[in-house]
């Protein structure tokens, strides 16, 4: 059986050391229960739980913080502050993290002007206009024109003799009748016939004669497209905001326009782009580019800030090559494609077969317009105040290196971090035949003499303390002064004092048990037996004397003078005390004796059956009634 403790917000005139004794567990014990469930229900009804419950929520939690008064972590934290701060005011403005952005909708519309005059084998000297160059091959967002040409004339349907490589054969067996291919130029007849003078390939029906060259000219035929400008139309939308723009600037006329011609330095904004240009500002040569033909990107890019103070939307141009142009990089190099144009000669119909190299222009629009926003600069602020943590981080890490004094260094740890464990769960036991203290769990199946430690520890007490205690037993005058001034007037005399409650008195009796009524797992002889497994705690870990037997314990727990000394110090105007106040200091007493001031780990310190009941027979309850310490 234990001594009544109350916790929480029941603990009343309980000291704090009190308060943390433990020697019961949050289970009740036997006498406990003997008091029965409705004297439990009265102390804590249901509807108090459930107020609590609601109450818990209604809290708020803090980080605990610690000033640290010097100079140079001083500075360098506001110097660390101010370096994150002119990084979060460039990155705002750099990239307008103020504004709210919306990306461009666009169309493109193009126009090629230009003539060519050209002399091309077996046309002669022939005129190529806009409609010859750039009318072939239009594409959504871009636009084609021809610089080369291979032309086949006057072929019609028939039977001729396949080119070679291809249908290379010796006899009417190597063809094969209807067989054709991907490099065919027709369907073979079945027959071997004569390519040249020293070759013979299959007859196919096809447009014959078949196309020959298979390399385009060098120079290019058309290479006078060089000077063709390109009109490029460009209507722009950010629907965001609702604004819309166009290429052609407000402000030009049409004069301008047609005047115009796009130069990087002298005219931007111009529209007009002369073709060489172009290919020059990508970093080309036409006359190399036109021979086997290519892809050229021209970029639009519109980056928009529509604020009226700052308003600024016009386009900027761009160019650059978009395929592969080495030939002995890439298969098939350059761009190109057929075309015919058919005609009727004496009822039979012909055609010209062209194979067209040349330069492919594809427009491509960016763009991003911003306008501020109160939200988005409330939104990036917030998202860049995590950065003022990187400042605390290396603080934090420059202290704990050597960097920082070993002094601050310690001084610093023992603030910033402190441990604190689980009460419910840690109790702390001290055997007299071991000079360490013990760390155990609390288990509900297992006595607690026989608990395996989790670790152990040394004692670490404060001597000065107990010696001034033993020295208020020697010095009556200290005795009489209370007295004398009324805070004891219980206190008659010093020698009045029964031989029951005097100072040193190592005679009084013990009440044996005898070894038939003795628990097993007494170890002094002193204990008595407990149906709670934390209850069945000895204060010896193997067989010998009893701690009560001591000289120590009846001078340092059971001395009356002692328990109203330090129970005065607590409450100066006290004027009397009952034993139930006595006999809790007495618990208070054995636990600042045993285990010191603090004890490892924050665990609960338990009391001894043997020590619990000698000093319930010092200073028993007035009803015989004792309950344990139940958890707040």
């Amino acid at each position: 059986m234990q001594e009544e403790a109350r916790c929480g917000g029941q603990c009343g005139e309980a000291s704090p050391s009190e308060r943390k004794s433990l020697w019961t567990s949050a289970w009740p014990s036997s006498e406990e229960e003997e008091l029965g469930s409705s004297s439990r229900a009265a102390v804590t009804p249901q509807f108090l739980r459930m107020a609590c419950g609601l109450l818990n929520l209604c809290v708020y939690e803090t980080n605990k913080r610690f000033r640290i008064k010097s100079v140079e972590l001083g500075t360098l934290k506001w110097t660390l502050n101010g370096a994150v701060l002119l990084f979060i005011c460039f990155m705002m403005l750099w990239n307008k993290e103020y504004q709210e952005h919306d990306l461009v909708t666009s169309s493109v519309t193009t126009k090629v002007k230009g003539v060519a005059h050209a002399s091309i084998p077996e046309m002669g000297l022939v005129v190529w206009d806009v409609v010859d160059h750039s009318g072939l091959a239009q594409g959504k967002n871009s636009f084609f024109v021809a610089t080369n040409v291979i032309v086949t004339k006057n072929q019609k349907q028939g039977k001729c003799p396949e080119v070679a490589p291809w249908g290379l054969c010796q006899t009417d067996k190597d063809c094969q009748k209807g067989f054709s291919d991907q490099q065919s130029h027709g369907v073979q007849t079945g027959s071997c016939v004569k390519f040249d003078v020293l070759k013979k390939t299959c007859e196919v029906s096809a447009w014959c004669p078949v196309e020959n060259r298979k390399s385009p000219p060098r120079p290019a035929l058309l290479a006078s497209a060089e000077n063709f400008t390109v009109l490029v139309k460009n209507n722009i939308r950010f629907p965001a905001f609702n604004y819309i723009r166009r290429n052609i600037l407000p402000e030009m006329t049409d004069k301008d326009l047609k005047g115009c011609l796009y130069n990087r330095y002298t005219n931007p904004f111009c529209p007009v782009f002369r073709l060489g240009d172009i290919v020059h500002e990508a970093k080309e040569r036409f006359s190399d580019m036109a021979v086997e033909g290519g892809v050229i990107g021209i970029q639009i890019d519109w980056n928009c800030d529509l604020n009226r103070f700052f308003h600024s939307c016009l386009p900027k141009y761009s160019f650059r090559r978009l395929d592969e142009k080495e030939s002995n990089r890439t298969l098939y190099p350059g761009l190109n494609f057929r075309f015919a144009r058919y005609s009727t000669i004496n009822g039979v119909e012909h055609r010209t077969l062209f194979k067209v190299y040349g330069i492919r222009f594809d427009v491509m629009v960016f763009g991003k317009a911003g306008k501020f926003s109160i939200i988005q600069l409330i939104i990036y602020i917030g998202s860049t105040l995590s950065y003022y943590a990187l400042t605390t981080v290396f603080i934090d890490w420059l202290i704990g290196t050597n960097c920082y004094s070993r002094k601050a260094k310690h001084n610093y740890s023992e603030k910033q971090c402190e441990s604190v464990q689980d009460q419910k769960y840690l109790l702390c036991v001290s055997f007299v035949d071991e000079e360490q203290l013990r760390v155990v769990k609390m288990s509900r199946n297992k006595r607690l003499q026989e608990t395996k430690p989790l670790s152990q520890h040394q004692w670490k007490g404060n001597l000065g303390d107990m010696r001034a205690l033993l020295g208020v037993l020697q010095s009556e005058h200290n005795i009489n002064a209370l007295i004398q001034n009324g805070q004891c007037n219980e206190f008659k005399a010093p020698t009045a004092l029964s031989t029951e409650h005097s100072g040193l008195v190592t005679d009084t009796p013990l009440l044996e048990i005898s070894s038939s009524r003795c628990p097993d797992w007494c170890q002094c002889g002193c204990c008595h037996s407990s149906a709670s497994f934390l209850e069945q705690l000895c204060c010896r870990k193997s067989k010998g004397r009893c701690i009560t037997t001591s000289s120590l314990f009846p001078a340092l727990v059971l001395t009356r003078s002692i328990l109203e000394i330090a129970l005065l110090y607590v409450a100066p105007l006290a004027e009397q005390h009952k034993d139930d106040q006595l006999r809790q200091q007495a618990y208070a007493q054995y636990i600042k004796w045993r285990f010191g001031d603090f004890t490892p780990m924050d665990a609960v310190p338990v009391i001894p059956s043997c020590c619990v009941w000698r000093i319930r027979e010092q200073y028993p309850s007035p009803d015989g009634k004792y309950s344990g310490i139940i958890f707040g």
